[in-house]
């Protein structure tokens, strides 16, 4: 696979297919969205919200939520707010996400299945990970994003001028409808 994307890409390149999408790193509309990895929304979410290249900071990951307090979605989040100029946040989750119902015993069987020693499943659990929030799903899809919202609001480093809005996008249509 990775041959035939580099051998794409020096065609994009040298047909300069590139410059369509010039613009810089500060967000035209002050915004930075947390959405799910979903492929469906790769070219749906910004098309159903009428955003273009250079728009908005997207930060994704599996069924847009926040994990940690302290983890990689916060740390772009913050990077987004005082480096970057946003202003909003958008939380965007989809009907029919993967990451609903997702079942980290099921997981943990799967790393199993695929090599992973039971050891090392021990020792990070001994070392303070819970499998069952890191590696959960949600039961909910409006309670996660409200959820993910009121992390974002009450964290101790995100200021309070921030807007943060929480969404559901239909995975086939792009209809949003408004949690929070």
């Amino acid at each position: 696979m990775v041959e035939e994307i580099l051998a794409f890409n020096e065609q994009f390149v040298e047909k300069k297919g590139y410059e369509k999408f010039i613009t810089n790193k500060y967000p035209d509309k002050k915004l930075a969205i947390l959405s799910c990895m979903d492929t469906r929304l790769t070219e749906l979410l910004p098309a159903a919200l009428g955003l273009k290249n250079g728009d908005a900071k997207i930060i994704k990951n599996a069924g847009a939520v926040i994990s940690h307090p302290f983890g990689s979605v916060i740390r772009s989040l913050l990077v987004a707010i005082y480096e970057l100029g946003v202003e909003e946040v958008l939380v965007i989750a989809h009907s029919d996400c993967g990451a609903h119902h997702m079942d980290s015993e099921e997981i943990i069987g799967r790393m199993l299945a695929r090599g992973i020693r039971e050891e090392t499943i021990d020792m990070i659990r001994y070392c303070g990970i819970d499998f069952r929030s890191w590696l959960g799903g949600f039961d909910d899809t409006a309670e996660s994003v409200k959820g993910t919202v009121d992390s974002i609001i009450h964290h101790p480093l995100i200021p309070g001028d921030i807007k943060v809005h929480g969404l559901i996008i239909d995975s086939l249509t792009g209809k949003l409808t408004r949690v929070v």
